[in-house]
């Protein structure tokens, strides 16, 4: 199979060959971010393994990645699970797209592996305290880029705690990714809420700029009819962290955890890492078996590591966030490679 590279090159991505390794293109997020530690990591043991160069971009607008991937124009992106699913049925970014085109292009998606290491969170600056954060009305609140996964998440959070909706109870803020800290640093909003890895470089380097106070979702708004739904919703997994951990991982930082009970509770945006069906099959299966065997040095090699939630074990789909609205499938070198480590797949994910 041909792929034309983001680079304007043309790569053959051929079964592997033992004195040949393959080159792939990948786009990812921004440094400091859960997918870009995944994405590199795993870039620097297929180097290793011998299995692929990865050229890899940074500082993506996922929407557009996960199109490009489809299209058959990129190798491999993180894919929030909720862009497949708008995708397949040509709305929301994808609506230029159509339903016809966008279910012909998301069934050319496959999965290699999974993670939802990336939850929602609400802060501010201390300096400027929010004293209700069930009532948000009133104020300007950046809760995500222009478009794509994390901007309905962030809507859905500010929902979910206080019921507002953007643009008519408070004002969303949206930037590009690489101006996130920038926009908030700035003075120009009241509060934020990110999907974010822990722990995070971002907020860290928001913090820096003055003291900050982060909440998780109260219990009882979680387990309420909106919170379920939200939990369900496509592209999301539930998220739990105990909160001493989730506090030692900012041990050092001016900031401040709030729960009301002894778990970081929040939703997860549920990735996958997707491919083309096309690629072939024992590239897919070479690719996910270095990533397997390099489990060690995933969990170990960021302090994000442990709580990226990357998938080392049995796959049953509902947990990934996939095998319910999501119809997503795991590519077949993925599933043997997975096997092949004594773990089962799900049947809804086997194409």
């Amino acid at each position: 199979m041909i792929k034309t590279a983001i680079f304007g090159v043309s790569v053959a991505l051929a079964p592997l060959a033992a004195s040949a390794q393959a080159t792939l293109t990948a786009e990812t997020t921004t440094p400091g971010s859960t997918p870009h530690y995944i994405d590199t990591t795993l870039a620097a043991i297929l180097d290793s393994a011998g299995v692929a160069t990865v050229q890899i971009t940074e500082g993506a607008t996922l929407t557009n990645s996960v199109q490009a991937v489809a299209q058959g124009q990129l190798d491999m992106a993180p894919a929030p699970l909720i862009l497949p699913f708008l995708l397949s049925r040509g709305i929301g970014p994808y609506s230029g797209v159509g339903a016809e085109d966008g279910a012909e292009m998301a069934g050319n998606l496959r999965v290699l592996f999974w993670n939802s290491g990336s939850a929602q969170i609400f802060a501010y600056y201390n300096n400027n305290p929010i004293e209700d954060i069930r009532s948000l009305d009133g104020l300007r609140i950046w809760n995500g880029p222009p478009r794509g996964a994390a901007l309905t998440s962030g809507r859905a959070m500010i929902q979910l705690l206080s019921g507002a909706k953007d643009g008519e109870d408070y004002e969303g803020i949206q930037t590009p990714w690489p101006d996130t800290v920038s926009a908030i640093t700035g003075g120009g909003v009241d509060a934020w809420t990110i999907p974010e890895g822990l722990p995070s470089g971002r907020e860290i380097a928001i913090a820096a700029a003055g003291g900050i106070t982060m909440h998780d979702v109260p219990s009882d708004l979680l387990a309420s009819e909106l919170g379920q739904q939200i939990l369900a919703a496509p592209g999301h997994a539930p998220y739990s962290v105990p909160v001493e951990a989730f506090r030692a991982a900012y041990a050092g930082n001016d900031i401040t955890i709030v729960t009301d009970d002894d778990t970081f509770d929040s939703f997860a945006t549920a990735f996958g890492q997707i491919v083309n069906a096309a690629m072939d099959e024992e590239l897919a299966y070479q690719i996910t078996k270095a990533y397997l065997e390099g489990e060690q040095r995933f969990i170990e090699g960021s302090p994000r590591g442990p709580f990226a939630m990357l998938s080392f074990g049995d796959i049953d789909g509902v947990s990934q966030g996939a095998c319910g609205a999501v119809q997503i499938k795991m590519h077949e070198g993925a599933i043997r490679a997975f096997e092949e480590a004594g773990h089962s797949v799900a049947d809804c994910l086997r194409p």
